[in-house]
């Protein structure tokens, strides 16, 4: 009777597993803390509640704007339009949006098109914290933290973007209004990502961007790369749209992100002014004030320049730490804006043509900045910047091929395998998207899933932005897509995406809800074997299960591997500890 309530190693048990919802552990712990840190804070709300009824009522003043409401003509299934603004879905599956007007009408339009898809992407999101908050007394505790904490956030958001947000909210779903109104949950949901940041300790996340130009590229232009390392889980990532926005006032940009998403964490304009952002080392934020990703959407909207760029981000109050590399056609040279609650500095490189950042902060202002220094010595921001530096070594020039590889680099430092999932590589294999920009000929290469593995598609700006593009209807440059990984069709990737749904499994084990075979458990880190947490995670199991020599050998196993980050480490060196002295006593 024992032998039958584990879970054996077998095909149909396997299948099993792959049927079900793949494993989002990293999300889900970042998640559970988010949502422990919005509970603890409950009660600042209820002696505070008289601080938030101004923000709540507040609705932006759009009678300013003239509006037509939109038609949409479908066309097929994943193509609609409605005048010049129009939506698509290329083969790549990557969802292709372009819409032109005012700030109100820009948000109708936007709303108009993408509406299920918004609506499908609110689900996505909302439905993992019903999830971690099933009990409806914590929901109406939850609620009430968002409406105190984000209570000046709309003081810090300009107008004509909060007027853009109502036109989109319009075209939101009903069955979120419990947490907040449609107008004041779409300005909510775009601090979202802020606050994943500040949480970033516990995430366990870093993005990675490099600029080159001059003799470190083949024709010595600029050129940008970058990954967004951004996970929401899966079905959040499955539907990217590359966002054409012509504003009424200002300059036409593009910008890769998600349905019902208008800031900005990924973007060029057609200046040839790009903008991505990187985490840096954050304390946990006490109010919300301006998304980092509205802050870059001004930039590429009303800026020509780095020092136009920089003038914009100094005066915004962010509540988050970020680093923001902007890069510039018109000034051949990128610099990277680092922005916090109560620092700003800018790092430009001295006697060099190329610039890296990961997630820690390079500038003067951050020289003495205890918690960055910290954050250098403990993550795993350091590594990849490293890793950088040795990648460039080997690739003299560059060009958006060779772009392209290095963003999927998989290895560790001098080529040493380090797992596949391991932060310390450049590509990570969970990246929302990766983005490369040639600034000074205004193209743009959006790689589509999985991660940065798919085809890179690559888009001409002077071309959509003008009538030539509304002639044909099509956007991409099919002529330079630059080919998918190798990778994909090999048998790493695919036990790779089979250790991914066994660690559902695994981590359910720990939790005491299944039993696991050690053949199992073997099969589990065959599947990645150089990866120190499957090794780490086979320890916890046996730890639980009292059976300390078993536990012992794996943490063991889990100590001779690139861990990732100086706390993960003291982490399998405490369990190790804990393990010896059971067996001594």
């Amino acid at each position: 009777m024992e032998n039958e309530s584990k879970i054996n190693l077998r095909i149909p048990i396997l299948n099993r597993v792959r049927r079900n919802k793949r494993s989002e552990l990293k999300i889900d712990w970042s998640f559970k803390c988010f949502i422990v840190l919005f509970l603890s804070f409950s009660f600042v709300f209820s002696l505070t509640s008289c601080g938030i009824r101004k923000s709540i009522r507040h609705i932006p003043d759009v009678r300013q704007y003239s509006l037509e409401v939109p038609k949409v003509n479908k066309i097929n299934d994943s193509t609609f339009s409605f005048k010049k603004n129009y939506l698509t879905k290329n083969k790549q599956q990557i969802w292709e949006l372009y819409i032109t007007g005012n700030p109100l009408q820009l948000g109708y339009n936007n709303g108009a098109l993408t509406q299920s898809l918004m609506q499908k992407q609110e689900k996505i999101f909302f439905s993992k914290v019903e999830d971690f908050v099933p009990s409806k007394f914590k929901q109406n505790l939850l609620r009430g933290f968002l409406k105190w904490y984000n209570r000046k956030m709309y003081l810090n958001v300009r107008e004509d973007f909060q007027a853009e947000l109502y036109g989109l909210s319009q075209y939101s779903s009903d069955e979120y209004n419990f947490i907040a109104p449609k107008y004041l949950r779409n300005l909510y949901l775009h601090g979202a990502h802020d606050i994943g940041h500040a949480m970033q300790d516990l995430m366990m996340v870093g993005c990675t961007s490099l600029a080159v130009w001059n003799e470190n590229t083949e024709d010595g232009d600029l050129l940008i790369g970058r990954n967004f390392d951004f996970y929401v889980g899966e079905d959040f990532a499955k539907n990217k749209v590359i966002e054409f926005v012509e504003p009424e006032n200002g300059i036409p940009y593009l910008s890769v992100s998600w349905p019902g998403m208008i800031g900005v964490v990924s973007g060029m304009n057609k200046e040839g002014i790009t903008v991505t952002i990187n985490a840096g080392k954050s304390k946990i934020p006490l109010t919300a004030k301006t998304p980092i990703s509205l802050v870059t959407r001004e930039i590429l909207q009303y800026a020509k320049n780095i020092d136009e760029a920089i003038v914009i981000a100094k005066k915004r109050k962010v509540f988050v730490s970020e680093s923001i590399l902007v890069g510039s056609a018109n000034d051949k040279n990128a610099v990277i804006i680092e922005v916090s609650p109560d620092n700003f500095g800018v790092y430009k490189v001295e006697n060099t043509s190329r610039v890296f950042c990961t997630n820690h902060f390079q500038s003067d202002a951050y020289k003495n900045d205890k918690r960055n220094q910290k954050h250098i010595l403990e993550s795993h921001s350091e590594y990849r910047y490293e890793k950088l530096q040795e990648l460039l070594e080997k690739n003299k020039k560059l060009n958006p091929e060779k772009m392209a590889a290095i963003l999927r680099d998989k290895s560790g430092l001098k080529g040493k395998k380090i797992g596949y999932g391991n932060e310390k590589a450049i590509n990570q294999l969970l990246a929302h998207h990766a983005v490369i920009f040639s600034p000074q000929k205004k193209l743009v290469w959006v790689s589509a899933n999985p991660y940065q593995l798919g085809e890179f598609v690559c888009y001409d700006l002077n071309e959509i932005f003008s009538h030539e593009r509304l002639k044909d209807g099509d956007f991409a440059r099919s002529e330079l897509t630059i080919g998918k990984d190798p990778f994909i069709d090999s048998q790493e990737f695919e036990n790779y995406e089979q250790y991914k749904m066994m660690s559902e499994e695994v981590e359910k084990a720990i939790g005491g809800d299944v039993l696991l075979t050690d053949d199992f458990l073997s099969y589990y880190q065959s599947l990645n074997p150089d990866f120190w947490l499957v090794y780490y995670q086979s320890g916890k199991y046996y730890f639980n299960q009292k059976e300390y020599g078993k536990a012992k050998a794996e943490f063991n196993k889990a100590l001779i591997k690139e861990i990732t980050t100086f706390p993960d480490r003291k982490n399998v060196e405490s369990y190790l500890n804990k393990t010896i002295n059971k067996i001594k006593n």
